[in-house]
C-alpha cells in the first residue's frame, strides 16, 4: 500500500538521531535485526512461565493500577489485556500526523524489540507490518499525562493491531478491519502482559518533542540565514562575530554561530560599502548579540537532542522481565520508567528556544520598519503614508511572538494525580511536547516575515550585493516573492515565506555550513 524509498534494519537500543530525522520526514521500511527475536522469544517465555507458575504478577495476572490487588484467573487474561485496550482509548482531538505516528510506532518496536516487556515475536512483527503497510493507527492528540505512560494515546496505536476503530491510509481514514484485509495483515489476539506493553511507555510523549527538536532545528537554521540578511539590510557590522570575542568567553553554541554568521554574511559588497565612515560605533542587541543568544539556543537544543535520543532508544513500559534473576531464573520487576519527566523537561526548554529564535526575529522585523534605526525607507516601501508596506506584518510578528511566551510556561511543573491517587505524579510531557507543533508554526512565520523583510532591505541597496549565501537565499525567495513595490495582498507572501522556513530551503544550498549543528 506504500512505497518506501528505502529499507532500514533496526538494531534495538541502536537508534541515531539521523535515523529518527529520516523516518519522520518519510516512510522508510522497517526491517528488525534478526539477533533482535531471540531476546523477544526469551522475554515472551519468561512470561507464560510466570502465568503456568500461578504467582501474583501485576499486569499479568492482575488488575492495573489501583486494582492491582485484584488477581485475575487465568481464562480471562486475554479478556483482561483487551479490556484494557479499549478502557483506555479515550483520546480527543485532533489526530496526530503520520510523521509523529511513524515515530510513536518505530519506539514502541524498538522497546518491545529490546526484550524486557515480555509479548510475542508476533506482536513486534504485527506492529512492523502496519508500519510498512503504510496503516497509521489514527491517534487522538490530547488524553494523556505523561506518567504510567502514554496509556490513551498508545492504546489508540494498539487498537489498530486488534483491528478496531480507524486508521489512516495515505491520508484518508479507513476502518481498521478494512485497511488490515487490504494489506493480508491478521488482528492480533494480545497474550498475557501484552496489552500493557503496548500501552505503557513514554513514546508519544517522545515522538511529540522529536517533531518539536526537529522542527526547531529548521527555525534555528533559517533564523541565521534571515539575521544575517538582516544585518546586510540594515547596514550592521560583522565586527561583533570576530572569534577572538566568543573565544574568551568559551560558550561553545557561541562560538560556533559566530562561525556560521561569519561565513553567512562573508565577502558582501554591502558590508564593504561602509567599513570606512560609518557614524554608527554599536548595532542594537537584536543584530550585534546573534550568537549569543542563537548560540545558546544551539546549545540547548544539541542538550534536549541527547535526551530524547537515550528515551527513543528506551524501555519504558512497566513491569519489565529480567533474565538475570536468582538462581537464573527470570523475575519480573515493577518500577516507573513509564514516568516521562525527562522528556517533559526536554520539551519545556525547547519551547524557550522556539520562543527566542521567534523573539530575536521579531525585534529585528522591527527594526528593519524603522527608518531611524535601519536607514531603510519607512515601514520597507516607497511612497509611505499611501502604502502602509511592513506595518502589519510586523504586527503579526509581534502577536506570534507575545502566544509564544505564553506557550513557553512550563508544563513539567503542573501535576494532577489520577488513578484514585495510585499515580499521585504526573510529568505533562505529552501536552509539553505537543505544544512545541503550534510554537514552531508561530516562530516559522516570524522568520519568513523577517525574510521578506530583509530582502525588501537588500533589494534597497541594489546594485550591491549582499554575500554569496544570501544572494541565493534572496534569488529563491524572489521566484516566489516579488519585490514590494507597493501595497497588495500580503497574506499569500507571508505563506510563502513561512513554507520556505519549514521545508528547510534557506539552508538547502549550504548544508555543509550547518552540519556542525548535528555533530
Amino acid at each position: 500500500m506504500t512505497q518506501h524509498a528505502k529499507s532500514w534494519t533496526l538494531k534495538p537500543g541502536a537508534m541515531t538521531l539521523t535515523d529518527l530525522r529520516a523516518v519522520w520526514a518519510a516512510p522508510v521500511k522497517l526491517i528488525l535485526a534478526a539477533e533482535a527475536y531471540p531476546v523477544i522469544e526469551a522475554s515472551a517465555a519468561a512470561v507464560q512461565a510466570i502465568v503456568a507458575k500461578g504467582d501474583a504478577a501485576y499486569g499479568i495476572n492482575t488488575g492495573f493500577g489501583l486494582l492491582a490487588k485484584t488477581r485475575i484467573p487465568d481464562e480471562k487474561l486475554e479478556q483482561l489485556q483487551r479490556n484494557l485496550i479499549l478502557s483506555h482509548s479515550v483520546g480527543t482531538g485532533e489526530l496526530l500526523s503520520d510523521a509523529v505516528v511513524r515515530l510513536i510506532m518505530l519506539m514502541k518496536i524498538g522497546s518491545l524489540a529490546r526484550g524486557y516487556s515480555g509479548v510475542r515475536p508476533l506482536i513486534v512483527d504485527t506492529l512492523i507490518s502496519l508500519y510498512n503497510a503504510g496503516i497509521m493507527p489514527a491517534i487522538p492528540a490530547k488524553g494523556s499525562v505523561g506518567a504510567s505512560g502514554d496509556l490513551a494515546p498508545l492504546s489508540h496505536m494498539t487498537l489498530a493491531m486488534l483491528g478496531v476503530g480507524d486508521v489512516r491510509v495515505n491520508g484518508e481514514l479507513m476502518p481498521a478491519p478494512e485497511a488490515l484485509a487490504q494489506a493480508g495483515i491478521a488482528p492480533v489476539v494480545l497474550a498475557a502482559k501484552e496489552g500493557l506493553a503496548l500501552i505503557n511507555g513514554t513514546q508519544v510523549s517522545n515522538a511529540l518533542t522529536l517533531h518539536g527538536l526537529f522542527m526547531a532545528e529548521r527555525l534555528l537554521e533559517a533564523a541565521m540565514v534571515t539575521g544575517a540578511l538582516s544585518l546586510d539590510a540594515a547596514k550592521g557590522s560583522d565586527s561583533p562575530f570576530d572569534a577572538r570575542v566568543h573565544a574568551v568567553r568559551g560558550q561553545p553554541g557561541q562560538i560556533l554561530a559566530a562561525q556560521m554568521y561569519r561565513q553567512l554574511v562573508a565577502h558582501s559588497a554591502i558590508r564593504a560599502s561602509h567599513l570606512e565612515g560609518d557614524e554608527r560605533v554599536q548595532d542594537p542587541y537584536s543584530l550585534r548579540c546573534q550568537p549569543q543568544v542563537m548560540g545558546a539556543c544551539l546549545d540547548l537544543i544539541g542538550n534536549v537532542g541527547r535526551t530524547l535520543l537515550i528515551e527513543a532508544n528506551a524501555v519504558t513500559d512497566n513491569p519489565l522481565i529480567f533474565q538475570d534473576g536468582p538462581n537464573g531464573q527470570a523475575e519480573i520487576v515493577s518500577g516507573g520508567n513509564f514516568h516521562a519527566e525527562p522528556v517533559a523537561f526536554a520539551a519545556d526548554t525547547l519551547a524557550l528556544a522556539i520562543a527566542e529564535i521567534g523573539a530575536l526575529a521579531e525585534r529585528r522585523i522591527a527594526l528593519l520598519i524603522d527608518a531611524t534605526l535601519s536607514g531603510l525607507p519607512p515601514f520597507l516601501v516607497r511612497d509611505p503614508g499611501v502604502n502602509s508596506g511592513f506595518m502589519i506584518a510586523h504586527v503579526t510578528a509581534a502577536a506570534l511572538a507575545s502566544e509564544n511566551k505564553s506557550l513557553a510556561h512550563p508544563a513539567s511543573v503542573d501535576s494532577l494525580p489520577t488513578s484514585a491517587n495510585q499515580e499521585d505524579h504526573v510529568s505533562m510531557a505529552t501536552f509539553a511536547g505537543r505544544r512545541l507543533d503550534d510554537m514552531a508554526h508561530n516562530t516559522a512565520v516570524i522568520v519568513g516575515i523577517e525574510l521578506l523583510a530583509a530582502a525588501q532591505g537588500i533589494d534597497f541597496h541594489r546594485p550591491l550585493k549582499t554575500s554569496p549565501h544570501l544572494e541565493h537565499v534572496h534569488h529563491q525567495l524572489r521566484q516566489k516573492v516579488p519585490f514590494f513595490d507597493a501595497d497588495r495582498f500580503f497574506a499569500p507572501d507571508i505563506e510563502a515565506a513561512k513554507q520556505m522556513v519549514l521545508r528547510g530551503e534557506l539552508s538547502s544550498t549550504c548544508k555543509n555550513l550547518f552540519a556542525p549543528l548535528y555533530a
